[in-house]
């Protein structure tokens, strides 16, 4: 039974790992009238937009900004660079990296999908192994996940980068960043990266409804013979459009306000600091969940991530039941586990507009919530991360 006037008054606490909190900043950039998309006012937009996103991507090619969702930005990466039984090397690596490999069945690629406990990222000496013995160079691309929303395992994209240069395999180099961009360090660039997929509801602090596909020149190139079947998600005249600020269909004008103002916000800040202080948050976080006695998911500290922590809970207690009893009782929302891991975890999503005392408010309500729940625990979980956020 509910607490009395628990959850009456105060905002709600937002903490599955995206969508994510939207800055008032953000919300009345976006509470503006609607322009001509074709007009001169929003040429100056599109063109200020498609500059300023590049940074988050650490980037100087282009950007293209989808009104979509990120599943449409996995489909456009897709279509785009490649043809029908074109292969492409997959990572079990959790729910996302299983429904994006999927996709691409479905598309009429073949598809090496090496299994994976959803406990650790994509094994770059495997990426390796798997290359090297792919003399006639049937792969056409290597997909991964940076950071698995579903488990709270980042993988290490640059080692990966590495292991494809050792194999001297000419595959394309596909990474969805999700639930990484604005929130974990990311170099498009440096590491060799040919399309880069986003969604606007995580680090970049907007509602959902924008994504996005960061481009190499080999991923351009290749676009120009890929056969797969595409129209609305085609690069060319999108990129064409975009030259003067405009897109070739209507675009999200109202969502582009904000994420101007969201990269602003960003810029202010510094990405550099956004990453520490994810990664300070994620730290506290972890801290928390040790001190209460109970179990991180993700099993190697390099693969740790900063915009999100899945905490594993004793088996012979239900995940959701939690996090039922937590949005019932304390007007917070968490992240339930999903696919093979559903009923097991709960999902703490630490991640975009966030600062130390919305973290200590949300392992507070954590806390209550598994004493709440019968969870045999150590209360000095919470004492944990505040030393963290102390020190």
């Amino acid at each position: 039974m509910p607490l009395a006037g628990s959850s009456t008054g105060g905002r709600h606490f937002l903490q599955i790992p995206g969508p994510t909190n939207v800055p008032d900043r953000v919300l009345r950039a976006m509470d503006f009238p609607t322009i001509d998309h074709r007009g001169p006012e929003f040429a100056a937009l599109g063109k200020e937009v498609l500059e300023a996103v590049k940074a988050p991507f650490a980037t100087t090619g282009p950007v293209i900004i989808y009104p979509a969702s990120g599943t449409g930005a996995w489909e456009a990466a897709l279509t785009n660079t490649l043809s029908p039984g074109d292969k492409v090397l997959c990572f079990e690596t959790g729910h996302f990296a299983t429904l994006w490999q999927e996709m691409a069945g479905k598309l009429g690629l073949v598809v090496d999908f090496v299994p994976g406990d959803w406990r650790h990222g994509v094994p770059p000496e495997v990426v390796e192994e798997k290359l090297t013995a792919d003399t006639g160079h049937e792969i056409k691309a290597v997909m991964a996940v940076h950071n698995e929303t579903s488990t709270g395992v980042a993988s290490r994209i640059g080692e990966i980068r590495d292991a494809i240069d050792r194999a001297g395999h000419p595959a394309l180099y596909l990474v969805d960043t999700i639930s990484s961009l604005g929130s974990i360090d990311y170099r498009h660039d440096d590491w060799k990266v040919d399309v880069t997929i986003s969604g606007s509801q995580k680090g970049l602090m907007l509602p959902p409804g924008l994504s996005f596909n960061a481009l190499s020149e080999k991923a351009i190139e290749a676009s120009r013979t890929a056969k797969l079947p595409r129209s609305y998600w085609d690069w060319q005249p999108i990129l064409a459009a975009n030259a003067n600020g405009f897109w070739p269909y209507t675009p999200g004008t109202n969502l582009l306000y904000g994420l101007r103002e969201a990269l602003k916000m960003l810029h202010e800040e510094g990405l550099q600091n956004v990453y520490a202080r994810h990664a300070r948050h994620a730290e506290a976080t972890r801290a928390a969940v040790r001190g209460w006695g109970l179990e991180v998911l993700a099993l190697d500290e390099r693969e740790y991530s900063g915009s999100l922590t899945a905490v594993l809970v004793p088996e012979e207690h239900d995940a959701d039941a939690i996090r039922k009893l937590v949005l019932e009782n304390y007007d917070m929302s968490l992240g339930s586990g999903l696919g093979k891991l559903a009923g097991k975890i709960f999902r703490i999503g630490h991640l975009g507009h966030f600062n130390d005392l919305t973290l200590a408010g949300t392992l507070a309500g954590v806390q209550m919530g598994l004493v709440r729940s019968g969870v045999k625990i150590d209360t000095d979980g919470l004492q944990a991360a505040l030393e963290v956020l102390q020190s």
